[in-house]
């Protein structure tokens, strides 16, 4: 039974901090840069729009299972891919599962994927690898983080990458770790844990998988090797003598240490760009490894998520406005850490906040966000059938620029909008008008009718909690396909 990936996707935050600007030098265009998930973005939000643009590409297949991959959930004791699921509008038997506490959760959760599908158990899992990891600002390891996400649609019906062996080793090593309450990441000596930790483990991890499958790494078109820095990726590339065209981009200067997905997403962009045929190595890291070999068996998708992730950037101008972004500035007045909203409301709120879930009049077709009992249009009352709106555009009718609400780059753009619904014939008709705000927009390119998509944000943290709903931000031709 051939089982892998059917088609697969990335989310790289939009923002990006050129590594001169941390160190207190100014922004160059031409000079290295990481992807830096904003204010209103976390592992959650980039783990669902990774999944949204993943789900499109197939047509939104039906899932037995998701498996969220991170090391940095919002919440130690409360799933994150049960918000993921509710986000995505997901019927409620799928089965969800969080991997956390590994820099290789990712990979691992893929192998639980494939075994699921193996067995029959389950006919498609979505794999959804995420991370925004921090160190304390001002330490060297600054420079070679960054944030995003992966992810991956395992099955067995459409096949185009197939899994042909894996073999995982563990090695208990106190290298890099995070503490229960930490916000930082902490790591030993630099040299000793990357010479006897990373490059040790990994090295004879691929090499135990050769000489496991009789196969050499020469004989894999392209390498995808997890790693914590540039040097490290190049001294682990010399070791096992990977040919230079052979190399994936570890994307170091690009996107940056993206934590469980690093590997995944060089995975992904191997994906993208070979051919049927073309076999392909990955290995990640952490308290051991998992060496996974793929071969492409069918036609990669036409779409390219990784290119055009990488071309979508917006830079940060100040170190400042990153720290204030990441909530790391010292501020005169605490955060106040209480019960934060009514877990009673979120509960009775959770398919509108969640799912962008509103309701379609069964007597005259009008459709109405927030939900409510009586139709504004016909009267009618409770004669609704449910309609979620994440996937639809929305077109902006009138906006306004709030200087005064809380935000690293002032003014916060907020509008109403009205949901333009496109069927598969491809004809189009009205949903509702909602008042939201709009994001990843310069404040002078905002205009009465330009055409949005709705994406996954945190709205507020109150609490000490992340709160989700729903921003919208501008859409170009080439995404209109994949929405």
């Amino acid at each position: 039974m051939m089982v892998g990936v059917e088609t697969a996707a990335c989310c790289i935050p939009y923002r990006r901090l050129s590594l001169p600007v941390i160190r207190g030098g100014r922004n160059d265009a031409a000079a290295p840069e990481r992807a830096v998930a904003w204010f209103d973005e976390d592992s959650i939000t980039m783990a669902v729009e990774a999944a949204r643009q993943c789900l499109a590409y197939a047509q939104w297949p039906d899932i037995d299972g998701l498996i969220l991959a991170s090391t940095s959930s919002p919440y130690d004791e409360k799933q994150g891919a049960s918000i993921v699921a509710r986000a995505l509008n997901l019927p409620s038997h799928v089965s969800t599962m969080d991997v956390a506490q590994s820099l290789r959760a990712g990979t691992t959760a893929i192998q639980y994927a494939v075994a699921a599908v193996k067995s029959g158990e389950m006919k498609r899992v979505l794999v959804l690898a995420s991370d925004e990891r921090a160190v304390a600002p001002g330490s060297p390891g600054e420079i070679d983080l960054g944030d995003g996400a992966v992810a991956l649609l395992i099955g067995a019906d459409d096949v185009k990458l197939a899994l042909s062996g894996s073999r995982s080793t563990n090695n208990e090593m106190m290298d890099v770790w995070r503490r229960s309450g930490d916000r930082y990441l902490h790591s030993w000596e630099d040299r000793f844990i990357k010479k006897h930790g990373y490059q040790h483990v990994l090295v004879s991890a691929v090499r135990e998988f050769c000489e496991s499958y009789r196969c050499e790494v020469k004989d894999f078109s392209r390498v995808c090797l997890y790693a914590p820095d540039p040097r490290s990726h190049k001294t682990a590339v010399s070791e096992l003598n990977v040919a230079k065209e052979c190399v994936q981009d570890p994307f170091f200067g690009r996107v940056g240490n993206i934590g469980v997905g690093a590997a995944l997403l060089q995975l992904v962009a191997a994906f993208e760009s070979l051919n049927v045929g073309d076999r392909i190595l990955l290995a990640s890291y952490g308290d051991g490894a998992d060496v996974l070999a793929f071969e492409l068996v069918s036609a990669p998708p036409s779409h390219a998520t990784v290119p055009r992730a990488l071309e979508r950037r917006k830079p940060v101008l100040r170190y400042q406005d990153f720290l204030s972004a990441k909530g790391l500035q010292h501020s005169e007045y605490a955060d106040a850490d209480y019960q934060g909203i009514s877990a009673t409301v979120q509960y009775r709120n959770a398919k509108e906040n969640l799912g962008l879930v509103g309701q379609r009049c069964k007597s005259c077709d009008t459709h109405q966000f927030p939900r409510g009992r009586v139709c504004g249009q016909c009267g009618e009352k409770d004669s609704w059938e449910e309609v979620c709106y994440s996937r639809d555009f929305a077109r902006l009718l009138t906006y306004t620029k709030d200087a005064f609400f809380p935000a690293p780059e002032p003014p916060t753009l907020a509008g109403i909008v009205e949901v333009e619904r496109h069927s598969v014939d491809g004809g189009k008709s009205r949903g509702p008008r909602m008042h939201i705000q709009v994001a990843e927009c310069e404040k002078d390119a905002l205009r009465c009718g330009m055409q949005l998509k709705f994406v996954f944000r945190c709205i507020h943290r109150a609490g000490k909690r992340p709160n989700y709903f729903w921003k919208c931000v501008p859409i170009d031709e080439r995404e209109s396909q994949a929405v």
